[in-house]
């Protein structure tokens, strides 16, 4: 549940379970089986009740039969084990984020040691997520992902490459670079930026053909990295940096360390390195000290630079937070909601802007899967799951996984519609 780093974390114990024998399924409709293990998500509320609510389904499963041991592991209960063992004991055994190795000795299996690339992949073949590092340094006031995560490890750059290798000889042409703060990458290790140079060490490995980038952070941004994206062809024309708010008062309070002056010159600056590279960001509103000046401004600010794609989500007061220990919750939960609807509606009319635009464009395109009449896929500015698509139509039989020459001859709403050339 939750992001695609626990995904990725997912799909490497789907792999130990594999290698002991076991026939693993990723999501299934209706979980049956021997075991199940829910990999919990518990960033904000909503995320915990959703990780507590499917607990509780499979609770019901394991009552009916139709399940035998039922693990829980991941964020959730990496924060709230003690909480969750007492108010859920029909859950078999509850581990951390990062106790795989207890999962398998649960069961009497072996926890085996295996290449980087060892993983059984929940996503089509052609495409994968690789994270490069663990944990976050920021201390931002409303964050808990330090608190289940740890402070910042990047993972030596050798071992990355080999992980890249091993996907691309299994035809995966696509890679999802991702982290907590992508942009931190090799701080700890080699004491200086380095996601330039892995993202240059990357782009040499054969078979890869796109590199796409998410989750940076604005401050202390190491615009090395515009170079390598303008430059290197396999590098997607796309950027994920969640910048939150644009309020200096907010910012402050959020103890993002940087400033709405440098946030507008940092946009500029991506713009003009980089032309034609689409950016998605997430926003959040609610945060306290949000004012109704201070949410106004925000929306002038999503008017004015028009973001290609963009997220937003509402305020969660986090036990052990710096915001939680320092705020009170001040701004209620219905002008939250409203604040984000709105801010939402304002983004959708960008969005079908930005989608019009691509019309008459010929535009490279991943193929997803098929469809009755039509194939699905995206462009290079549409990263899996959490952007638009190309409905693809073609006379002749495309494979998944291909990259095709697109004309894209519609715009509906935020996907389009185009015919292989």
């Amino acid at each position: 549940m939750g992001c695609s780093k626990n995904l990725v974390d997912s799909e490497h114990l789907m792999r130990q379970f594999a290698a002991n024998g076991y026939q693993v399924e990723h999501d299934a409709e209706v979980p049956e089986g021997e075991i199940v293990v829910i990999n919990t998500c518990g960033f904000i509320e909503s995320a915990r009740e959703e990780s507590i609510n499917t607990i509780l389904q499979l609770v019901e499963a394991k009552k009916e039969g139709r399940i035998g041991k039922l693990f829980v592991m991941g964020c959730l209960s990496e924060r709230y084990m003690e909480e969750l063992q007492a108010e859920i004991p029909e859950v078999d055994r509850f581990y951390g984020k990062f106790n795989w190795k207890g999962v398998m000795e649960e069961i009497g299996k072996a926890y085996h040691t295996m290449p980087a690339d060892a993983r059984l992949l929940s996503t089509p073949d052609h495409y994968a997520f690789v994270k490069i590092s663990e944990g976050c340094d920021r201390s931002c006031a409303y964050c808990s992902i330090p608190l289940m995560t740890g402070q910042h490890r990047s993972r030596p750059m050798e071992e990355i490459i080999e992980e890249v290798r091993g996907l691309a000889q299994r035809g995966v042409k696509e890679l999802q670079l991702i982290a907590q703060d992508l942009t931190y990458y090799g701080i700890d290790l080699y004491k200086s930026h380095k996601l330039p140079q892995l993202v240059r060490e990357i782009c040499k490995v054969e078979g890869i053909e796109w590199v796409r980038l998410h989750y940076a952070y604005p401050n202390n941004f190491p615009y090395e990295l515009l170079e390598v994206i303008r430059e290197e062809p396999k590098v997607c024309k796309y950027l994920d940096i969640a910048l939150q708010h644009i309020s200096d008062p907010v910012l402050s309070a959020m103890r993002r360390h940087v400033t709405k002056a440098e946030t507008l010159a940092l946009i500029e600056r991506i713009r003009s390195e980089v032309p034609g590279i689409y950016l998605r960001t997430t926003l959040m509103v609610g945060h306290p000290g949000e004012t109704p000046e201070a949410y106004a401004e925000l929306l002038d600010f999503v008017r004015q630079v028009r973001f290609e794609r963009m997220g937003a989500f509402s305020y969660s007061h986090e036990e052990g937070t710096y915001g939680y220990k320092h705020y009170e919750d001040e701004v209620p939960a219905d002008i939250k909601q409203e604040r984000l609807d709105q801010l939402m509606e304002l983004q959708q009319g960008i969005a079908f802007e930005v989608a019009e635009r691509l019309v008459g464009t010929r535009q490279q395109v991943i193929i997803d899967r098929a469809a009755d009449e039509y194939y699905i896929g995206r462009t290079q500015y549409d990263s899996p799951d959490v952007d638009p698509e190309v409905l693809v139509y073609s006379d002749r039989p495309l494979e998944v996984g291909e990259i095709y020459q697109v004309e894209i001859t519609a715009a509906d709403g935020f996907d389009t519609i185009g015919e292989v050339l």
